[in-house]
């Protein structure tokens, strides 16, 4: 089995210039799947296609929640609101300035053994798969990626 065998389509996107504020929106609203859940993350592309980088949920908190701030620090204050008010100071952040740029991919054609590698080895949720032309075309989740295995463990057809 290939990347493309398993990929979900890319359907929903970002751009660079989009705010945090309208970014989380797009998630929030975006669905995946025969279930339909929700996307922790998506693709963000220029204005040819071009995959520039991914944001991801973990981005979000981590342009809230900053890195000089350790627990000592943040334990002197009070945290009553202390999340709300952060969120509010990035909510017109661009994305391009909260993405993950170095962005770990694969080709459509990848065997999902080397998938399964790419994302344990580098600890990922998703992974984009890219085209013969290498733009985006679509994504494979973890988890979908672990049901083809084990659907192929227990000799099921995938």
């Amino acid at each position: 089995m290939k990347a493309k065998d398993i990929m979900e389509p890319i359907k929903d996107t970002l751009r660079p210039q989009t705010t945090i504020k309208e970014a989380i929106k797009q998630m929030k609203l975006a669905r995946r799947g025969e279930q339909r859940v929700g996307v922790k993350g998506m693709v963000v592309l220029d204005s040819d296609g071009n995959l520039i980088g991914m944001l991801s949920i973990k981005d979000i908190l981590r342009a809230i929640i900053p890195e000089y701030m350790t627990m000592a620090e943040l334990g002197e204050f009070t945290w009553e609101g202390m999340l709300e008010k952060m969120a509010k100071r990035v909510e017109n952040m661009k994305v391009e300035e909260v993405m993950t740029k170095k962005v770990i991919t694969v080709n459509e054609n990848a065997p999902l053994m080397e998938v399964a590698d790419i994302i344990i080895k580098h600890n990922l949720q998703r992974v984009p798969v890219l085209g013969k032309d290498g733009k985006p075309v679509g994504i494979i989740y973890v988890r979908d990626l672990y049901w083809a295995l084990v659907k192929a463990l227990l000799g099921e057809e995938v």
